[in-house]
C-alpha cells in the first residue's frame, strides 16, 4: 500500500490488515482507521477514532510541516477510504 512519489514509504498489507483487526476487536466502539505519518519516527502509526469529524483534527500529509499527518483514513467495517 501507499507505492509511489505521493507517499512517504510503502505499507506492508499485512500490517494493515492487523491494524483494521485491532480496531474492530477494541472495546471501544471505533469506526475509523486512520493512517498517521510519523516524520519524527519515520514510520507510518494507526490511529482509531470515533467519529469521522475527527479525522480533520489532522494535518494532511503533503499539506503541512506537522509531524503527525493524515496519509489516509478508512472505515474499520466496510474498509472503504474517507479521507
Amino acid at each position: 500500500m501507499f507505492d509511489g512519489p505521493d507517499y512517504p514509504k510503502a505499507l506492508d498489507e499485512s500490517i494493515f490488515e492487523s491494524w483494521l483487526e485491532k480496531g474492530r476487536a477494541s472495546l471501544i466502539p471505533y469506526a475509523y482507521l486512520l493512517i498517521i505519518w510519523d516524520e519524527l519516527e519515520s514510520k507510518y502509526i494507526p490511529v482509531y477514532t470515533e467519529n469521522r469529524s475527527e479525522i480533520q483534527q489532522f494535518a494532511r500529509y503533503g499539506d503541512a510541516p506537522d509531524h503527525r499527518l493524515l496519509v489516509a483514513a478508512y472505515d474499520l467495517y466496510s474498509e472503504s477510504r474517507v479521507a
